[in-house]
């Protein structure tokens, strides 16, 4: 587990349900008539393994979330252990902080909340076609003039202790992402291809082209998706994906929800994440670390 302060704070994984009035609304009343992705959206998800553009957060929401991530840079900050991972060089200068941690909604309310959001959850059930339930979350800073990068990956080789594959990611950027600070790139229609051999998330960018077949490789076309600050997109469980370097003066953020459907079930008879008690293999994911976040879609 992550070590750090040994000040506790309330693990807010014990509250299923906002604790702040970060949403603005309650997401059980709200009519999500408004907030479903439309029937081209879902055929592009089906089609490309991906949909994205997707508004998640206005104005004040994302500066809400910048600011408790800033807090959160901080390695001794209350509740650091409760974090699942956490990673950063612990620059003293914001802007230049690289930073990736799990377990961020544990600690703070607005990463917490975040997770309840219908603007998320109603896409959320509508791709994974039924209740959404929580996997986990993470937290990615590039600071400016900073390599950065996340190789090629799926995230279900990462994942498969975790069954059947019912899952989906939601990613978030709080601020612009472009081909210049390293957006995330998508390879279209991979999320076809069987399950790979994970080859590492740092260091070499193309180290997953070592186990790709010759109509892989024809294929391994990268597309960059470039999202304003608040908007998301949603991939499959096998698009293969990953961002290059930063390369801008200005930090490049973002927050990931990673949630599976309801009923999905361990694989492992080992914690699923550190810090976590195991969840018995063949049970299903639910309880303290795994709330429900939608029922209905």
């Amino acid at each position: 587990m992550a070590t750090g302060s040994t000040t506790s704070v309330r693990d807010l994984a014990n509250d299923h349900a906002p604790v702040s009035d970060f949403l603005g609304c309650d997401p059980l009343t709200v009519d999500p008539s408004t907030m479903r992705i439309t029937p081209q959206q879902m055929a592009h998800y089906k089609e490309y393994g991906y949909v994205a553009g997707i508004k998640i957060l206005n104005d004040t929401q994302i500066e809400m979330l910048r600011t408790q991530l800033s807090d959160l840079f901080n390695p001794h900050v209350a509740g650091h252990e409760l974090f699942h991972e956490y990673h950063s060089n612990e620059s003293a200068d914001p802007s230049k902080v690289l930073f990736h941690a799990l377990g961020a909604w544990r600690i703070k309310s607005a990463f917490h909340d975040l997770l309840w959001h219908p603007q998320f959850t109603v896409p959320a059930g509508q791709l994974l076609g039924g209740s959404v339930r929580f996997w986990h979350d993470q937290l990615f800073c590039k600071p400016a003039k900073h390599g950065g990068v996340v190789a090629w990956h799926q995230d279900y080789s990462y994942w498969n202790r975790t069954i059947p594959m019912n899952h989906l990611t939601c990613w978030i950027g709080l601020d612009d992402a472009t081909v210049e600070n390293g957006c995330m790139h998508y390879i279209p229609g991979s999320h076809r291809w069987p399950l790979l051999p994970a080859t590492g998330l740092a260091g070499n960018m193309e180290s997953i082209r070592s186990v790709l077949n010759d109509e892989q490789m024809v294929a391994f076309k990268p597309l960059p998706i470039e999202l304003k600050a608040g908007e998301a997109t949603f991939h499959h469980p096998l698009l293969i994906h990953g961002s290059k370097a930063n390369l801008t003066e200005r930090p490049r953020r973002a927050v990931v929800i990673n949630v599976c459907l309801d009923g999905t079930r361990s694989d492992s008879d080992e914690p699923l994440l550190v810090g976590m008690p195991p969840v018995a293999k063949g049970s299903r994911l639910e309880g303290k670390f795994f709330p429900l976040l939608r029922e209905h879609y």
